[in-house]
Order: C-alpha cells, then structure tokens, then sequence
C-alpha cells in the first residue's frame, strides 16, 4: 500500500464476546486501512466469526467498541449495514438454490433497493470479472463450490460497498477458484480502493493479504504483515504449543522410487461414468509400498470417485485396479481386509465414546482383539477412550477416525482430505502419525487435500482435473514443470504500490497481486527483469526490489489446470 490512512475504516477496542461459558472474543483489538486487505487468520473456534458477525451489526458484543466508517456498531447495528456488503461462511449460503445466477443478483437488488442504472453498471463489472456471463440461466444448485462463491460475491458487492466483510470466503473451494477469488478481491481494491476484512483458516492465504491478524481461542496471537512475521504455522505452532519441529524435519527424506518392484496399486485406463456424466476418464495411476501419494485437484475433480474405487466402494465403469496383486473388482473381500479408509464425511458414531467406536470398527474389520493400547498410544489418544465423540475437539477425533481405519493394522491407508478444518497444530500432529506409518511401518498412505502446505509433505503428487490425471511428480518435480508452462516467477515490492501496478499491468500479460507484493511469470527473466526496472525508472519511481522468487506449489497447480484446458 501507498501509505496508512491516519483514520482506520475499521476499528476494534477490546471487544469480548461469550457463549455460555466459552470465550470466543476475548478483549480483541485491531484496525484496518482505507483500500487494505486485512486477514484474521485461525483455525475454527479461533472467534474470527464472531468478530465479522459483530461488525456486520448481526451480532452484540457484551463489551468493547467497533467501528466501520466511524459509525458504532455496538450502539447503531443497523446503521452500518448499507455502507457494507457480508458474506457469510458457506459455500453461497446466501443464495436460494432454486434460482438462477441472474435471478439471485435481481433479488439481492431488491434487497438493496438499487437504482436501474447504477445497478446495470455494477452486474456488467462484477459478472466480468467473475467470468459468470455465459452462466446467467443456470440454477445455483447446479454450481459448482467455486462459482457458488462467486455468485455470492456479485450478491454481497451488487452494490459495491466500500468495506466488505467475507467469512472464509475460500473454505471448501478448489486452488483454482481460490487464485481467481483473490484476482477478484485484489481487483476490486486497485480500482475502486475497497477496504477488505476475511477470515480464512488456510494459513498460506495470509501472503495475500496486507497485513493478518493470528487468532487462537479467542485472542489474537500477533498482527502485522505476513512477510515480517515469517511462516506463519510454525510461527502458530511455537505461540500455541513452544513446538519448534519444523515441517521438513517431519519428512525425514523423499521416497525413493527406483524400485519397481514395490508396486502396490496399480489403475490401467480406470473410467467411473454417471449416466453421461464421465467423473473418471481413463486414469492411470502407480503407487509404491510406503509412498505418501497426495491427490489434488479442483472441486469435481473425480479425487473422491478415484479413492472410492481404490477402495472398491464404487465399481469402475471400465478399466481394472489391483492392490497389493489383489483385482478389486473381483477380489473385494480380500482387498477390504488390506485397506483402511478414513472418509471425507465424518464416520464415527458421536454417540458413542472412542473406546465404543473402536470396538465397533474392529468387529467391522473382524479384529479379536479388544486391547487397542498400541494405537492408542501412537495416536495420542490416552485418556479420551471413555469420553463421548461428540464432546472431542474437531483434531482429536479426526485421530479416533484414523484410530479405527488402523485397527487392523492395514498395509495400505486411504484418506480422504482428512485435516479440513483442523487447526495447524491438530494438523501436525495429523502429519507426524502419517510419516510413522509410511517411514517405520511402510504403510502406503493416499490422501486428498485442499491445502498447498500439505500436498508439499507428500512424496509424490497426482494432479487431477475433470477426471483425468493431468500431472505426476515430487512438489519440486512439479514446481520445476511449471516454469516450462508459464515461466520462472518475479517478484516486485514498491512503495508506490498502486501507481507501480497500474504500470506493470500495462507491460505485462502474467502479473497477479500477493498483498504489497507483484508476481510477473516470464520465459526471460533476466531481460523482463530489466524491463520492469526501466518502466518503474522512467516513470519517476525509484523505491522498488525486484528478485526471482520461487513458485508456490499453488502457482503451478494452477498452470498445469490452465494447460489441460487448451
């Protein structure tokens, strides 16, 4: 940003906020500039909710203050709502499914009581930059989770508020759908200088942001940029629990995948078709013993519909999986003694305590044994045996689901995006029990994710996009790839932030925001490089760095979605 608006847009004084006798806000304060993105980043239950719930004036706080635009939000909650637009958590939990994408905005019009012509002005902006023209017909129920966010974004915006307010706004979309929902945020804040506040519990979205807020029960950690505070999870980790084990030091070394021998699943021109739906096109697909292979791919991807299959919960359409030299097809019951799976939904019966759950999966699995003290102890699980599911915080029995996919000492591990929604903490604890059991017992682990922090944890990735497998590698492998689609990365910081963007817009086609920082893709970096350095120069700017900087796994996932659809 340019330079801080002396008086902030938004501003919180020790708010507090309780439900019963949990404190969700507890004597929080912050502020946000005019034309700023500012993040509350966290995991769920950190209270990032109930603070945006407060300044959209839908929620009391029993102590404190907020402003938005100087207007008391704890005193004149009414007030504030038509100078703001707010999104609520949800993948467009705002919309009515049974209209269409035209007749949603139409409604949230009327809502807002628009006039025609400034109303017609703002549907053509926003509907061009969230690509939704070609979709106006479509019923929102028919969406996808990416462009359901988007609709809800046009609603929120029909108005083009100058402050917005998304909760998690990103939960539950695909990578891709999360690049263009920032284009679509960062645009807005360039040209109309919009002041932003989000919540998001993906710690990497906090580079996107100006400046971030870390929130942890309540409180909040530290605040301050994203770039002088460094990796914010570890940085999360060491606040919560003085762990200092860093992420690499998890992974011990890279899998070596020389031996061929080592072949435990193998899928040849696998195909699943839904009527004339195909969510599977002929994928092919290896997996060794003791590899950690992560599965990535957008929303519909066919990641669920491929692991079902492994599984042999779904039967191929055409094409033959075996696993372990079993065909699952014609083998299941043999299989099924060799697999454990940890599905998407949550499948333990929250009535029951861990030890209850845990006798039932293992009758399930046909284990004799009732004395679980072994995985128990790996897990971490001692001394919640007795207590009811249901009561468990959200990364604990995510760990009894493990718990009883593991009962039966499996040799292969299926799961499926098992840490959504886990804070970083329950999440590395999550990791280091997958990397026991792939490095000392040489199980072989599969996992879907959304999170570009996890997926560099795997050995190998598969890429997936409208049910084909689009790319294969290690994260660096991929990473490398990608320079030949789109080019290496540059980064440009100035203190001219905007004046300097608009310029490098009008030279260069690859050029996306990451907070106060620019990315430019270029096939001849060092000439682009000089390229930027005269542009900036000859316009009068002199306060600038520019540096190649490595490509986030994010960036070339997106490249490699971008090059299938050519």
């Amino acid at each position: 940003m340019d330079k801080a608006t002396i008086n902030p847009v938004i501003k919180v004084e020790n708010i507090c906020k309780s439900y019963k006798k949990i404190k969700a806000v507890n004597n929080v304060s912050f502020s946000v500039n005019k034309g700023e993105v500012f993040g509350l980043i966290g995991p769920d239950g950190a209270g990032k909710t109930s603070i945006i719930q407060i300044l959209a004036g839908v929620l009391r706080a029993e102590s404190g203050k907020a402003f938005v635009n100087d207007i008391d939000v704890t005193k004149n909650p009414e007030k504030v709502k038509a100078l703001i637009g707010y999104m609520p958590q949800g993948l467009g939990l705002n919309l009515y499914d049974s209209l269409s994408i035209e007749e949603n905005i139409e409604f949230f019009r009327g809502l807002r009581l628009i006039p025609d012509e400034v109303f017609e002005k703002n549907k053509k902006t926003l509907l061009e930059i969230t690509r939704l023209t070609p979709f106006l017909q479509r019923q929102a129920k028919a969406l996808s989770g990416g462009m359901r966010q988007k609709l809800a974004l046009v609603c929120t915006l029909i108005h083009l508020p100058d402050v917005i307010l998304l909760d998690e706004p990103t939960t539950g979309v695909d990578p891709l759908s999360r690049q263009d929902f920032w284009n679509i945020i960062h645009g807005l804040v360039s040209q109309r200088d919009v002041t932003v506040l989000l919540t998001t519990s993906y710690m990497d979205e906090a580079e996107r942001c100006h400046r971030v807020a870390l929130m942890h029960e309540g409180k909040i950690l530290l605040q301050g940029k994203p770039e002088e505070l460094g990796n914010l999870e570890e940085v999360f980790i060491e606040k919560v629990t003085d762990d200092r084990l860093k992420a690499e030091d998890l992974r011990l070394k890279r899998y070596s995948l020389d031996k061929k021998e080592n072949l435990i699943i193998s899928c040849n021109s696998v195909t699943k078709t839904f009527g004339k739906f195909k969510a599977v096109d002929s994928a092919n697909l290896e997996v060794r013993q003791g590899e950690v292979l992560g599965l990535l791919g957008p929303n519909g991807a066919g990641k669920t519909t491929l692991i079902k299959m492994m599984c042999g919960l779904l039967e191929p359409t055409e094409g033959e999986i075996k696993i372990a030299g079993y065909d699952v097809k014609k083998e299941k019951s043999k299989v099924w003694g060799i697999i454990g799976y940890m599905s998407q939904k949550f499948s333990l019966y929250r009535d029951l305590t861990v030890r209850e759950n845990m006798k039932l999966y293992a009758g399930l699995y046909s284990v004799k044994k009732n004395d679980f003290s072994g995985v128990v102890e790996m897990l971490g699980l001692r001394g919640f045996e007795d207590r009811l599911t249901k009561d468990l915080p959200l990364g604990i029995r995510q760990r009894v689901a493990l718990a009883c996919a593991l009962l039966h000492e499996p040799p292969v591990l299926f799961l499926d995006e098992p840490t959504s929604g886990v804070d970083p903490v329950a999440r590395r604890a999550f990791w280091k029990i997958i990397f026991e059991l792939s490095r000392n017992k040489n199980v072989t682990v599969i996992v879907s994710t959304h999170y570009m922090d996890e997926a560099e944890n795997c050995d190998r990735l598969c890429l997936m996009h409208r049910g084909r497998v689009i790319a294969e590698g290690s994260p660096e492998e991929l990473k490398k790839k990608s320079e030949k689609i789109s080019g290496s990365l540059i980064q440009v910081r100035s203190e001219k932030f905007m004046e300097t963007y608009d310029l490098l817009t009008k030279n260069f086609k690859e050029i996306s925001i990451y907070g106060s920082k620019i990315f430019i893709r270029s096939f001849e970096p060092e000439a682009t490089q000089q390229k930027i350095n005269e542009t900036l120069k000859n316009a009068g700017i002199t306060q600038f760095e520019i540096s190649p900087t490595p490509i986030p796994l994010q960036e070339a996932f997106v490249d490699y979605i971008r090059e299938s659809e050519k």
